[in-house]
């Protein structure tokens, strides 16, 4: 498998998961206080595994470009 076959991968996940936050999102003025604290949560965690998938994508798709800044934070 290719860097570009991962990332179009990597932004396919990103799609799906940030779909189901907005859909999660729009639930949360339903919920009690209880579920809602809950909801959050679970929202915040997605919230991250989006913005690394979005990124990673990125990263993959332009890896061997020349004069590419990669994200220090996936860099050793």
């Amino acid at each position: 498998m290719t860097l570009i076959e991962i990332s179009i991968e990597y932004r396919a996940r990103a799609t799906v998961l940030r779909q189901r936050l907005r859909e999660l999102q729009a639930q949360l003025p339903e919920l009690d206080p209880d579920q809602r604290s809950t909801m959050e949560g679970r929202i915040r965690m997605l919230t991250v595994m989006w913005r690394e998938a979005r990124d990673l994508a990125v990263l993959c798709e332009r890896y061997y470009d020349r004069g590419y800044r990669r994200n220090g934070k996936y860099t050793l």
